[in-house]
């Protein structure tokens, strides 16, 4: 069969492939495809609109093909979900190298980029869609989740919420597909009210039936009494809202709306993507293929009308944020001067955190069985006992995250911590207490492997926000450190012209070799955070290489 057809990875022990680094690519590939995880999987897009894990079905097909005949010295290369070629290669090199969707500088831009995809000769990866390790929404869940926490933090201190927490607070979003689905959850997480709206009848029943949502509202005006009922009765509630972000949020600010936090997650970085104002929503596929030119200038004055109640908001004394999808630069073409009166949540709440080397690890069970998952939560709340934080985390995901595909868990560690657990885990499928191996990654919104100037490097002390060497030098670094497939991606969540990052995968399959690649990976893939922040300027960032053996060549030889 050579198009469309139900995708779902394999589950157990029993090989498909030559060894369980190529099976491991091979299952995650095919999980990034389950109509649990996908988006739109019979257009293999994984999420965020465009975001797709292979580029046609015929170019899926010779990658599963190609990956149950690989050897334990072969590399296949992958350009733009397409394999390429075969090299062989040796034991310590990646399985895998993808690169996707990256162009020269003069045409890396949605324009040329569309030409070029309707020619056949790429595709979007968005991050973890053409890298495969995509685990569906719980992926982004812990990411905003902290952010969220955060903004308690902040609102805490200006005397709103409960405790440090986000009780007896709504906030107001809007985006509920593959990564915006998190944020009802996240909210509520943290014991807050959210309001969630969303063009995609779809989307909604969606996040509903995944336990990600609460509720559906029948309109507006119920939304808001549903909301403020939860708010003052201290009630975690999240509410789905069906209907146009640029059409509600202006609609929401002149009525008053008693909004205490606002931020977005529809998938502007494409304008393709977004439902202009006018458009009904079950015109808006074919009016993007007819028209693409005046649909995106459609949505991008959509967009400056969405993002001017945003900044509205934030002047009735709102907390308001960003939220990495670039909204406000897609305002900003559309002529609205204030987009970027507000921050984006990196520089807002997370940078700190970045500085340490932290970040979003995440790991899937091959095997399929979510015993797997919890021995590894134990295992987890074993090595580090002092982290609150973190436990909290594992304890609520454990009891509320609803596993898409594969079973997988995501937790944000930092420098020295990621090559334990990694370690641990490895150990764990040596001594059989995990019934099969474990595919360890990351999403790429990340500490130190990120050049996106309107997203993770936003407002960098040193103003290198579009230095793009940093992403480069992470892919190297884990091709070099032995890691089971290494991405280089163009473009991810904000779109062509404005992201390079890269990913790595590596297996932990209870072997000696496993573990010495595990331990040099999971050490020098965060250290790469740490050592670019170090570049930066950010103290924390001088005190973490210093109290942890970072060696920064600069810094050697100092003061002597």
């Amino acid at each position: 069969m050579s198009g469309p057809r139900p995708v779902r990875a394999p589950r157990g022990t029993e090989l498909s492939a030559r060894g369980w680094q190529q099976e491991a690519a091979l299952r995650m590939l095919q999980n990034n495809l389950d109509p649990e995880v996908a988006e739109h999987p019979d257009k293999l897009v994984v999420y965020g609109g465009t975001g797709k894990a292979a580029r046609d079905w015929r170019s899926f097909d010779a990658m599963v093909r190609t990956l149950t005949t690989l050897k334990q010295d072969e590399t296949m290369l992958v350009q733009s979900g397409k394999p390429v070629g075969v090299m062989q290669t040796h034991e310590w090199a990646p399985r895998v190298l993808i690169a996707n969707s990256n162009l020269v500088g003069d045409w890396a831009n949605w324009e040329e980029f569309r030409r070029l995809e309707a020619l056949g000769l790429t595709m979007y990866g968005q991050m973890t869609a053409g890298s495969w390790i995509y685990i569906g929404t719980q992926g982004i869940l812990q990411g905003t989740y902290e952010t969220f926490a955060a903004v308690a933090a902040k609102l805490h201190s200006r005397g709103k919420g409960v405790g440090g927490t986000l009780a007896g607070t709504i906030t107001l979003t809007a985006g509920l597909g593959g990564m915006g689905g998190a944020q009802p959850l996240a909210v509520t997480m943290n014991d807050g009210v959210a309001i969630c709206i969303d063009c995609d009848p779809r989307a909604i029943e969606r996040r509903i039936e995944h336990r990600y949502l609460d509720v559906k509202a029948d309109n507006l005006q119920h939304a808001l009494q549903l909301a403020v009922e939860a708010r003052d009765q201290r009630k975690p509630l999240s509410i789905g809202l069906l209907g146009n972000a640029a059409e509600l949020l202006p609609q929401m600010l002149a009525d008053g709306a008693p909004i205490d936090i606002v931020t977005d997650q529809t998938s502007a970085h494409d304008p393709l993507a977004y439902l202009p104002v006018g458009i009904d929503f079950a015109d808006m596929a074919a009016y993007a293929a007819e028209k693409p030119a005046d649909f995106t200038q459609r949505a991008r004055e959509s967009m400056a009308k969405h993002v001017e109640a945003m900044v509205g908001f934030m002047d009735a004394g709102a907390e308001v944020f960003d939220y990495g999808n670039s909204i406000r630069g897609e305002a900003q073409l559309a002529g609205y001067q204030r987009a970027f009166a507000f921050p984006g949540f990196v520089p807002a709440y997370i940078r700190p955190l970045f500085a340490e080397g932290k970040g979003p690890f995440r790991w899937a069970a091959l095997s399929g069985d979510p015993r797997d998952i919890a021995a590894t939560d134990k295992a987890i709340l074993d090595l580090f006992p002092e982290n609150e934080s973190l436990a909290r985390w594992i304890k609520l995901a454990g009891e509320r995250v609803h596993f898409q595909g594969l079973p997988a868990r995501i937790c944000w560690l930092g420098y020295g911590e990621r090559d334990k657990a990694g370690e641990r885990f490895n150990e764990m499928v040596a001594d059989g207490t995990l019934k099969a191996p474990l595919a360890i990654g990351r999403d790429h919104l990340d500490c130190g492997s990120v050049a996106s100037p309107y997203r993770e490097t936003e407002a960098m002390k040193d103003g290198s926000d579009a230095i793009a060497d940093w992403p480069l030098l992470n892919a190297m670094v884990n091709v070099a450190s032995g890691a089971s497939w290494v991405s280089l991606h163009h473009g991810g969540g904000v779109g062509m012209g404005r992201s390079i990052h890269a990913g790595q995968v590596t297996v932990a399959d209870g072997t000696a070799l496993a573990g010495e690649k595990i331990r040099r990976v999971l050490t020098n893939d965060p250290g790469m955070g740490v050592i670019r922040h170090v570049d930066a300027g950010y103290e924390r960032a001088d005190e973490v290489a210093a109290e942890r053996g970072v060696r920064i060549p600069m810094r050697e030889g100092e003061g002597e």
